[in-house]
């Protein structure tokens, strides 16, 4: 313990001393953070503890392969780590199997689909303007080059339309369908989705990698039952390390693609050798720590809070004016149609940030502006909600996103003027709000 924190204490002083440069950057960066409110849907802020595992000396081991069967001496405690991560993985989600090693979510989907499919089968996943994610078959994904991909939207009133993507599926056959989404604001019914699947005779793989913490906590219904395999990244909203992981239920003992071996050896084999060499063990370490973090009751009460925070930032932003894709949210998300009243998603995007509040433009369903214009912001509450604000504060950051956005002058789709008075005012407001709700663990 004593020789660990030793290390760390002068491994920052020998940063500052070594390279100041660097140094000053990081030190930049960690006042920002604390300085601004982060409303992006896909970010949150790891404790100290994950950081203090993702910088290890773990992060030297070199370790081809799995606990027990590496390419390399010298990974008795690195087997120890990986084997106690994917104890807490499965036990966090009620998982069968559990894999940790992928670097990204994304490196975890390319992983799932280049086991399951073969070049040029069909996959059915979530367009990208509906809310679905670059790895469910966008053309601009190595996805949508290898497979021939076909996209299922949503209704008129921003929702699926489950009736719909089963008459797709039983039209075009997919090899798999991808279900979860990186902007639905919405419940997704994984069991329905495993129906559409069973009746076409695909896999089916449930991408929860913004709404993990909400299932783990019991706050959002779980795939891991249904979907053949589950993946997620571990960064959003399970507060943990930059990082991917996939996870399988019963199905992790049926029989593999083209009936060879089991799903979760197909799934090993994905990861190792097929899409990765050696794992960051470091990486896998500041996993467990967030893994073990995420089944406390404290974590629970977050995942609770972010919630009902979304559903109050959504009422407040309403009552603004702001018009909302499908109306609401059940999740952490919250997604406004700047478009309506003529802003781009970049414009209110960059006002923002001047104002010290972190957003994202998105693409919204119908949308007619490129992605980096876009005519959406997506807002999210973890980080919110890590600062301890509950749904009575959602008011005062709805007060501050409209008194940002309302002082814009949009000149083109990507310039805008606004007015030094009111950026100072909303930037005095930001920073007095993040000083009263601090990130914990983090200086003030």
């Amino acid at each position: 313990m004593v020789r660990l924190a030793e290390f760390h204490r002068r491994a920052t002083e020998n940063l500052a001393a070594e390279d100041p440069e660097i140094f000053r950057l990081l030190e930049r960066e960690m006042r920002r953070q604390a300085d601004t409110l982060a409303m992006v849907a896909a970010c949150s802020t790891a404790p100290p503890s994950v950081l203090a595992c993702a910088g290890s000396a773990l992060g030297n081991v070199t370790a081809e392969g799995y606990p027990g069967a590496r390419f390399h001496a010298g990974c008795e405690v690195a087997d120890d780590v990986e084997r106690l991560a994917v104890a807490r993985a499965r036990e966090l989600f009620g998982a069968d199997y559990a894999n940790v090693q992928p670097h990204s979510g994304s490196s975890a989907n390319l992983a799932v689909l280049f086991s399951l499919l073969e070049p040029g089968d069909t996959v059915l996943g979530m367009d990208l303007d509906a809310g679905g994610h670059l790895t469910h078959g966008s053309p601009a994904s190595v996805t949508g080059r290898y497979f021939r991909t076909v996209g299922y939207g949503v209704g008129p009133d921003g929702f699926i339309d489950y009736h719909e993507v089963a008459e797709l599926a039983r039209r075009v056959r997919p090899k798999l369908i991808v279900c979860g989404a990186s902007s639905y604001p919405r419940t997704i019914d994984f069991a329905r989705f495993r129906e559409i699947a069973d009746g076409c005779g695909a896999w089916l793989l449930a991408d929860i990698s913004h709404i993990a913490g909400l299932v783990a906590a019991g706050e959002h219904p779980d795939p891991v039952p249904y979907a053949h395999v589950t993946t997620t990244s571990t960064y959003k909203q399970l507060y943990g390390p930059r990082g991917g992981l996939i996870l399988s239920g019963p199905d992790a003992a049926r029989p593999g693609p083209g009936g060879r071996g089991t799903l979760a050896g197909a799934l090993q084999r994905a990861v190792f050798p097929r899409a990765q060499g050696t794992p960051d063990l470091a990486g896998v370490a500041a996993k467990a720590r967030a893994f073990a973090a995420a089944s406390t009751g404290a974590f629970r009460a977050l995942a609770l809070r972010l919630r009902l925070d979304a559903r109050q930032l959504a009422v407040e932003l309403v009552d603004r004016g702001q018009g909302l894709v499908t109306g609401g949210t059940d999740n952490h998300l919250v997604l406004i149609d700047v478009g309506a009243k003529g802003y781009t998603g970049v414009v209110v995007e960059r006002a923002l940030e001047e104002c010290g509040i972190i957003v994202n433009k998105n693409r919204i369903v119908g949308d007619t502006r490129p992605a980096h214009v876009t005519s959406g912001i997506r807002l999210g509450t973890n980080t919110l909600a890590l600062r301890g604000m509950g749904p009575a504060d959602m008011a005062a950051c709805a007060d501050l996103f409209c008194r940002a956005v309302e002082a814009v002058e949009q000149l083109g789709d990507t310039d805008y003027r606004l007015p030094a008075p009111a950026r100072d005012g909303v930037r005095a407001a930001v920073a007095r709000l993040c000083r009263d709700f601090p990130l914990p663990g983090y200086p003030a």
